[in-house]
């Protein structure tokens, strides 16, 4: 992180963030199938159901529904579904019982599935003097963990209602998700002076096309198939981290430390190796 960060601050609904840094560029990453393998919201309902929280047969949908994730990209019945249920079964949790949920589930089941390659490319814009900002779905006091074990400036994630120190299953604005996310990054950018042009967003979904066209370095990872044709036709970078091989496919706008010297790196040694 940079010099002038010292530390989380509460910064509105779905944020937390650090002091700002120098300059006014920053880079924006999805966590789902782009910053982790897997969905991060589905480990937090698994941990859910360890404390009994759902059952066996819901549990069991789950697991399968993670495993269709991991291997064909984001289906948003699925993840719909895993949202309104955690919002029901989260009605009476205590706030700090999940916050603290948050730690478990990122040592137990997100460590391990963060991508070697997305973490590179964050540490990479944070020794370039850039901010990183997580944006994703999954509950912000979630979302804030990851960005935190990670060393990142912060995090935008969905926000739960809150009463008396317990959750009301209801949500606070939107679910972070598709256009929400451009919605929570625009706002994030005028709060903090973020000139967009000059910013990245990473994201493996084709839901995430309106927070990749409002930076001016967008970039796909792990892309599903209708976010590859796009950045394809579109000359954005992509890299596929899932079977450790960077993809050729530099585009006209690939001129950046972070991103295409790491992937030209990766593939040059790759190609030694061969």
């Amino acid at each position: 992180m940079s010099a002038a960060s010292t530390g989380p601050l509460q910064a509105g609904p779905g944020v937390t963030a650090t002091l700002p840094g120098p300059g006014g560029d920053a880079a924006f990453f999805d966590v789902d199938n782009t910053m982790m393998r897997g969905a991060s919201l589905f480990h937090v309902a698994r941990k859910m159901y360890q404390r009994k929280a759902f059952t066996l047969r819901f549990a069991s949908g789950l697991a399968w529904k993670q495993l269709r994730f991991v291997m064909r990209g984001e289906n948003m019945t699925d993840i719909n579904s895993v949202r309104d249920a955690a919002l029901a079964f989260a009605i009476g949790i205590a706030h700090e019982d999940v916050k603290a949920l948050g730690e478990e589930v990122y040592d137990e089941m997100i460590a391990s599935k963060i991508w070697p390659g997305a973490r590179a490319l964050a540490e990479q814009h944070l020794k370039s003097g850039r901010r990183v900002w997580l944006v994703t779905g999954t509950p912000v006091e979630v979302a804030s963990v990851i960005a935190n074990r990670l060393g990142l400036t912060g995090a935008l994630g969905t926000v739960g209602e809150v009463a008396d120190g317990y959750y009301t299953g209801k949500l606070v604005g939107e679910f972070l998700h598709g256009p929400a996310k451009a919605v929570a990054v625009r706002a994030l950018a005028e709060k903090e002076g973020l000139n967009l042009q000059r910013c990245w967003g990473y994201s493996d979904s084709y839901n995430d096309i309106p927070l990749l066209t409002i930076v001016g370095h967008p970039v796909a990872i792990n892309p599903d198939r209708r976010l590859r044709r796009h950045a394809r036709d579109n000359n954005w970078p992509i890299y596929d981290f899932r079977s450790g091989r960077r993809a050729a496919t530099l585009g006209l706008k690939a001129a950046t430390g972070a991103g295409a010297v790491y992937g030209l790196w990766r593939g040059f040694t790759r190609m030694r190796g061969n």
